[in-house]
């Protein structure tokens, strides 16, 4: 390890500014400089939080809700409705890297968060039309997607902000905050469902209150407070590999610094294209997973729309929780034997995860045809009085639940256990976030203390196509050919990135090192 990477850091979450790490100086002005850039990264912190709330809030609610919209909409859809929000991240990424990496970050922060805000509110009215409402949900997801952008934005800060002593705490930190968003997001979801399909109206403003709308109501709200920190509390601030302050080339506000020698040398391309590849496969394969949890459990466990957005969000919820302890353990990892080896047994742990949700045994998931033609020939049975004719236990409130007769698959393959699922989601739980968070990392410090902005844009945009592409190509081919098929050639791909990995290990290295500056 570098010899600036001190086993011995134990920086507990969120408390970057305290413990192992000291004051630059004892001058009040580089006390207050200190100060000031931890207030900043904290800030980016609550940005990556509330981010990732805006999105999870309503992830296990959108099939549910494009359901009852647009009775025409279906499972392939809904791959372009999730699709639709990685597509205007990924659209949006490189433009506000390049826009931070010319002017303050706090102008491409608000306007993207504006962005945010006015998207979900276009999500809460788009059932006001009387048709082509799915439509409508794809441009408003896209939206959302393009004001989450700031992303790249976001982590080029930190990056830059930091130095590579604290690079791996403040990352994880940033990854932490967006897994709290993520738990919290579900968790409010499945809070919110108590409010019921119907819900109340509020004539006011001509909003219908449900289940559906009061989440991204709420993610609104969480965006206008977003705004109000960055342009009160966000300041610019740019340090080299040793925490030493730099000139950042869009800090306006202060006189001119000459640049370090640090930040000489060139980038290692190779590395550079080789993160972005792994990058692309870590989140289209979790893309795929959580585009498919809601359709999968409804199809699988025959659950109602309800049903699948309060399970599913508390099944997101403990993942979440679990994403938490995994950033901590990855904090002491990554410090140990480095962020190689943490990326590779992650990957090793997804793929494990995929392999245990591949369907086996000779139980069938139940048919939706057989619900509705069991309700049939009650009714016929009884016509001449059918208030005697019984309700039909698995389809009591009318809503078809099981797994879809056109769907052919799911008569001659066989269902996946809840167990399957619940272990799938443990595995996958654990080894995504240790190699988001070393991914990014380890990214940053490929770059060194280049500017950042356009590198991460272009690393977020990568993300953002996989995330485009994993929910079309699961929502097809599960359709089409069933979760065998699916989760079959996802266990390729992962095999395929350690592989990958394993023949360019030498070649992913921190800028620093490579240039002989510090030892590894």
């Amino acid at each position: 390890m570098s010899q600036f990477m001190d086993s011995g850091e134990n920086t507990p979450l969120l408390n970057d500014d305290s413990g192992s790490l000291s004051f630059p100086s004892s001058d009040d002005s580089q006390n207050d400089e200190y100060k000031s850039r931890w207030r900043s990264i904290r800030v980016m912190y609550f940005t990556m939080f509330l981010s990732s709330v805006g999105f999870t809030i309503v992830i296990t609610s959108v099939w549910p809700y494009l359901q009852k919209i647009d009775d025409s909409a279906n499972a392939s859809f809904l791959g372009w409705v999730v699709a639709a929000y990685s597509l205007g991240q990924m659209l949006a990424s490189p433009l506000f890297g390049l826009w931070s990496n010319h002017r303050p970050r706090r102008e491409p922060l608000a306007c993207s968060i504006f962005i945010n805000v006015t998207a979900n509110i276009y999500y809460c009215y788009i059932y006001l039309p009387t048709s082509q409402n799915k439509y409508h949900m794809l441009m408003s997801r896209a939206l959302v997607g393009f004001g989450a952008g700031n992303v790249a934005v976001v982590r080029s800060y930190v990056a830059g902000a930091t130095s590579l002593k604290e690079r791996n705490s403040a990352m994880a930190n940033t990854s932490a905050c967006q897994a709290l968003g993520f738990i919290l997001g579900p968790a409010l979801q499945a809070g919110l469902s108590f409010i019921g399909e119907q819900g109340v109206s509020v004539k006011v403003i001509d909003l219908q209150l449900n289940m559906y709308t009061a989440p991204a109501l709420l993610a609104a709200l969480f965006g206008v407070i977003n705004i109000l920190l960055v342009v009160l509390v966000l300041r610019e601030h740019q340090v080299d590999d040793y925490g030493r302050h730099i000139r950042a080339i869009n800090y306006v506000s202060e006189e001119r610094m000459d640049v370090s020698q640090e930040t000489e040398g060139n980038i290692d391309r190779v590395a550079v294209l080789t993160s972005n590849v792994l990058f692309f496969i870590i989140m289209f394969i979790f893309a795929v997973f959580e585009t498919i949890a809601t359709p999968l459990s409804m199809d699988m466990f025959s659950w109602t729309r309800k049903d699948a957005v309060l399970y599913n969000g508390i099944i997101l919820s403990c993942v979440g929780f679990e994403s938490i302890l995994v950033f901590l353990l990855v904090k002491v990892l990554s410090q140990r034997i480095g962020d190689r080896p943490v990326l590779l047994g992650g990957l090793a742990i997804i793929f494990c995860g995929f392999f245990v949700l591949l369907p086996w045994g000779n139980r069938y998931p139940a048919i939706q045809w057989a619900d509705l033609m069991n309700y049939t020939v009650i009714h016929e049975t009884f016509a001449p009085n059918p208030a005697f004719a019984p309700t039909p236990v698995s389809n009591s409130s009318f809503e078809p639940t099981g797994c879809p007769a056109e769907q052919t698959w799911c008569q001659y393959t066989p269902a996946i256990h809840l167990a399957q699922f619940l272990t799938a989601d443990v595995l996958i739980g654990a080894g995504y976030p240790a190699c988001n968070v070393i991914s990014y990392t380890l990214y940053s410090k490929i770059l060194g203390s280049k500017p950042q902005g356009v590198y991460m844009g272009w690393l977020t945009a990568s993300g953002s196509g996989a995330r485009t592409l994993g929910p079309v190509f699961v929502s097809q081919v599960y359709t089409i050919l069933g979760p065998r098929w699916a989760f079959s050639l996802i266990c390729v791909m992962v095999l395929g990135a350690i592989l990958l990995l394993g023949a360019l290990y030498h070649k992913l290295i921190s800028f620093a090192v490579r240039h002989g500056r510090i030892l590894e």
